[in-house]
């Protein structure tokens, strides 16, 4: 939806909704869904045998979570301000529909919502709320630059592999709201690989472009790695999550066949998209790497979720 016609006339609500449909669109709490129920479903089912449940305490979990994506897009807002005032001066914020104060709010809410979780899920003092303080540690770390930006921002990959991380171990603390106060087994490690790669695949996919479309002061893995290097990153890192979460699936005693398919064709898929830009680069090409390529991830954790309530029930 367009904001253009949005002025500061408007509700402050209305021009905040505003900036979570640019920032923060519904797709978003789709995809924090599917990724929380996955690695909670797995914690449960590596740390307990029978029946898998969700429970109303599930739900409070999942609101921790998701006020824990929203804080990081709230950090990314305020950490990237002056280079997107630069290069997206049309954005809500940039144009000064919405400030930074609004955001600080929005973000305080964010961090009430994990807070409030934590404490009801496990007190407040169990492994869940220590595998919460690692990640929330190394999202400070993350707003903060490590303390070495201007370094940083010099090493595009390197600064995108310091904030992948965020995400595997988001995955170890929702894993460990399912298994509560049972210790998770080493074979969890896949989970958190699959964490990392799943946001490799999709921080890669979002940030390839067309050679018309590539514009001064924005940084893209088309440019840091070519057509051909970007296209090959997509590549492996689809292929390391097929293979994490097929060994995860190993690991839950569920490699189906029908899941393996699922999994196995979503690659084929993403694969496809990217091959497909690679021998035409346009626009269009680049457009439809991003969307297969993040369909491609949904479709995976949901076979693994699907896989293990056919085999565990629910």
């Amino acid at each position: 939806m367009s904001t253009l016609s949005l002025t500061l006339n408007a509700p402050l609500t209305v021009r905040l909704r505003a900036w979570a449909g640019e920032r923060f669109p519904p797709a978003n709490t789709v995809l924090a869904l599917v990724v929380y129920l996955a690695a909670l479903l797995a914690g449960r089912a590596l740390t307990s045998s029978g029946e898998l449940w969700l429970g109303v305490t599930d739900a409070v979990g999942f609101a921790g979570v998701w006020g824990y994506f929203l804080m990081l897009r709230v950090f990314d807002e305020h950490k990237d301000y002056h280079h997107d005032a630069s290069n997206h001066p049309e954005r809500v914020l940039q144009r000064g529909l919405v400030s930074l104060d609004h955001l600080k709010a929005v973000g305080a809410v964010a961090i009430a919502l994990q807070v409030a979780s934590v404490l009801i899920v496990d007190g407040g003092s169990g492994p869940v709320a220590v595998r919460w303080a690692i990640t929330m540690a190394w999202s400070l770390l993350m707003l903060k630059e490590f303390f070495v930006g201007e370094w940083l921002e010099r090493h595009f990959v390197l600064y995108a592999a310091s904030h992948l991380l965020a995400m595997p171990l988001a995955l170890l603390w929702m894993a460990q709201m399912g298994a509560g106060d049972r210790p998770l087994p080493g074979s969890v490690l896949w989970l958190a690989a699959a964490g990392g790669l799943l946001g490799a695949a999709i921080e890669i996919a979002r940030k390839v472009r067309a050679p018309e479309d590539e514009r001064i002061g924005i940084a893209t893995y088309t440019k840091v790695l070519g057509i051909r290097g970007s296209v090959a990153a997509i590549g492996a890192v689809m292929a390391g999550l097929t293979v994490a979460i097929a060994r995860l699936m190993d690991a839950l005693g569920i490699p189906t066949p029908a899941a393996l398919c699922a999994i196995g064709a979503a690659l084929s898929a993403a694969l496809a998209a990217a091959v497909a830009f690679a021998r035409r680069p346009t626009s269009a090409a680049a457009s439809r790497v991003e969307a297969i390529t993040g369909l491609a991830v949904l479709v995976q954790l949901v076979s693994l979720v699907a896989a293990l309530v056919a085999e565990r029930g629910i």
